[in-house]
């Protein structure tokens, strides 16, 4: 019994509480001018020479410890990424206050203080506003890129020419919108890096040496601007991060400056070796920017190479990342965490391509955890590639050829190992279902309007179903659509609407995309992992069973399957749901009809996966999920009857365990004797509350 109500579905969980969540590059004009090799090689060049130029200034500044703002007037736009790492140092070395509380809700939001989580929560936290603030970010450059595509094509059907003459104004126009383009083209994650430093949400702001609490060994960055955002790493350029002379007045002051905090091994260098725990680093400077590895000057013993030197000398051990071709990740890296590394010993040399370069010998620091940049490649590569390499393979697709994926189980826990879809102590035998079953006495409303767009939503401006969502669209157009943050309820495009099965705004609709895989744990029951990369924000998959009415489960015994719908009363932040409704536009939530003061308070519909169901019913509960539940409307606008969805919260690395909060309330569930029961937890959360409810 405990097994099962633990390990097998939700009873009775608040529907969104679980947690809020969390363009690309210009158009080239048609018309560019071909540039020969000559002419490339010298641009290349001067890039090179000019990022190179402002670096170095940077770095003199922050030993100095004098940063100041820079105006940022008529940069072209390879130098507004150097300002944004001259931003970075401003906000992380300028302050010599302590580290103010971050304030942050549950999904990564700004406004309530986080007092009581965990450090590592609260690095989940942080990664999660980061990437809210990406997706957004994204989404403004994609409905730009949109927006210029139509308004080149409005031109190009209106133009009118006028013989023996030439508008001269209208070519102007042209190249300053053009400029305007290429300056608000700038990197989305540096943006994003500046939108936490303006809400005070740099987890780290102050350089340390040695460990960050919340962030252990085996941890996986997805980009550098990730380990920026969180305060591991401040440099998303430079390999080498360092303390300034800055430092020397706080607590650091027996310090001989500048110190080395961390370093980042990517292969960016010809003459690095790594051998696990024993490296050989090349230090930073006189390489090839443009990324052929190759050294083309000298190295001077300043900045990062000095501090690592003088790391040696004073017995400073320093954090070391590794960073491996992911193509999950959209900068084309992970970055792996390994532990603390002593440099033990440096000198120059000839370098591979002739030219002087310092190398530094680290050595990894005995009582760690055991080394993961290993176990993360076997972690990948061991992935299944067909259903023979399966191990404890029960049940090759649970779904029987219904989902477009095959949902293989496995068992390597029960002798003789049973499938899920069989009889196992007393579990409820069930039939798998990909749709949601309507309960008879249950109507859904019918001849719902949708918007007038033709194939894809593009302006929200003009978009009945964006205007639902306060006038914007839910959902970025990349890794096949992810939402942007958690809502209290997200209106999609259904049967009504003009678009397409192609439109971004009909995301959740696609059924489940990832392979996905049930498997059997000793002390959970089933689980749920992904053999995939599930970016944050991905759709996972929509909790299936029988919609019914809540009154008709009240002679229900041990159906630990029961999912209430309880939007509407979370939007209404009835009993103690945190309420948010945003700019949502829900002309419902004040509709009740009649006699539904039961309503208000007491979800009036549920979901029961007992009998039939989906994937979903064998996600496990967790104290600290990686998934979140979400509310969608599509082929109707009741919130009472909202489909019940579940996405990333995280970006997940394949074979992580997928898990959602339940919801449950201590003390909230009741025997049929009246008295209260308690259930244990088995989560293993760093901030785990013990107790399921």
């Amino acid at each position: 019994m405990v097994e099962q109500c633990v390990s097998n579905g939700p009873k009775r969980k608040e529907v969104a509480k679980n947690g809020k969540k969390e363009k690309q590059k210009t158009e080239e004009t048609e018309t560019q001018r071909r540039t020969s090799d000559r002419i490339k090689s010298k641009q290349r060049e001067e890039k090179e020479r000019l990022v190179r130029k402002r670096v170095q200034i940077l770095d003199e500044q922050e030993e100095k410890g004098n940063l100041r703002k820079r105006p940022n007037a008529n940069v072209t736009e390879e130098e507004e990424e150097v300002v944004m790492a001259e931003k970075l140092l401003n906000q992380v070395l300028g302050s010599t206050e302590k580290q103010k509380e971050v304030t942050l809700s549950d999904a990564g939001g700004v406004g309530n203080v986080v007092t009581e989580k965990s450090a590592t929560v609260k690095v989940k936290d942080t990664l999660r506003l980061f990437n809210k603030f990406y997706l957004q970010l994204v989404q403004e450059e994609e409905l730009r890129c949109a927006k210029a595509k139509v308004d080149k094509n409005v031109s190009k059907g209106s133009k009118k020419t006028y013989k023996g003459s030439k508008n001269s104004v209208d070519k102007s126009k042209k190249e300053n919108t053009a400029e305007d383009d290429k300056k608000k083209a700038k990197r989305p994650d540096l943006k994003a890096i500046s939108k936490m430093m303006e809400a005070n949400a740099i987890m780290y702001p102050e350089k340390t040496i040695g460990d960050l609490p919340g962030i252990n060994v085996g941890h996986r960055f997805y980009s550098r601007a990730e380990m920026v955002a969180v305060g591991f790493h401040s440099h998303w350029l430079n390999g080498i991060d360092y303390m300034g002379k800055f430092y020397k007045k706080g607590v650091y002051h027996n310090f001989m400056f500048p110190l080395a905090i961390a370093i980042v091994i990517s292969g960016m260098y010809e003459d690095d070796l790594d051998n696990a725990e024993d490296v050989i680093y090349t230090g930073q400077g006189g390489h090839d920017l443009t990324g052929n590895k190759r050294q083309i000057r000298d190295q001077k013993l300043e900045r990062g190479n000095l501090a690592l030197k003088n790391c040696v000398e004073q017995c400073v051990p320093v954090r070391v990342v590794r960073g491996h071709e992911c193509a999950s990740s959209y900068c084309g890296k992970v970055y792996t965490y390994d532990g603390l590394y002593k440099v033990v010993q440096y000198w120059a040399e000839k370098g591979l391509s002739g030219f002087t370069v310092f190398k530094y010998r680290l050595r990894r620091l005995e009582g760690q955890p055991l080394l993961t940049t290993n176990q993360v490649q076997f972690s990948y590569g061991r992935v299944p590639q067909s259903v023979a390499e399966i191990r404890g393979l029960v049940c090759e697709d649970i779904s029987g050829g219904q989902e477009d994926v095959p949902i293989p189980a496995t068992n390597l826990v029960d002798d003789p190992p049973v499938a899920p879809s069989g009889k196992l102590h007393s579990y409820i035998c069930y039939t798998y279902r990909k749709s949601l079953q309507i309960s008879k006495n249950v109507k859904l409303p019918t001849n719902v309007s949708g918007c007038n767009c033709k194939g894809t939503c593009v302006d929200p401006r003009t978009c009945a179903c964006a205007k639902l969502n306060g006038s914007d669209f839910p959902y970025v157009n990349c890794h096949g659509g992810r939402l942007i943050e958690a809502r209290a309820v997200v209106f999609e495009c259904g049967p009504g609407c003009g678009c397409g099965p192609g439109c971004v705004n009909r995301t959740s609709q696609r059924g489940i995309k990832h392979r996905l895989e049930v498997f059997r744990t000793p002390k959970k029951g089933w689980a749920v992992r992904s053999w995939d990369f599930l970016p944050a924000g991905a759709p996972v998959c929509e909790y299936i069973g029988v919609l019914i009415r809540a009154e008709d489960t009240d002679h229900v015994c041990e159906n630990n399957y029961i999912f209430d719908i309880d939007c509407l009363q979370t939007m209404r932040g009835l009993d103690g749901r945190e309420r948010r409704l945003g700019d949502v536009s829900v002309p419902a939530i004040n509709n009740f009809d009649g006699d539904d003061q039961k309503s208000e308070s007491v979800p009036e519909f549920c979901i029961d996966a007992g009998s039939t169901g989906n994937i979903a019913r064998f996600i496990n509960h967790s104290c600290e999920p990686n998934l979140f539940v979400q509310c969608v409307l599509s082929s109707h606008h009741d919130v009472k009857l909202a489909r019940v969805m579940l996405f990333a919260a995280d970006n997940i690395p394949p074979m992580q365990e997928l898990t959602y909060d339940y919801g449950y309330a201590l003390d909230s569930v009741s025997g049929p004797d009246g008295k209260i029961i308690q259930m244990p937890c088995y989560c293993g959360a760093a901030d785990c509350r013990k107790r399921l409810f």
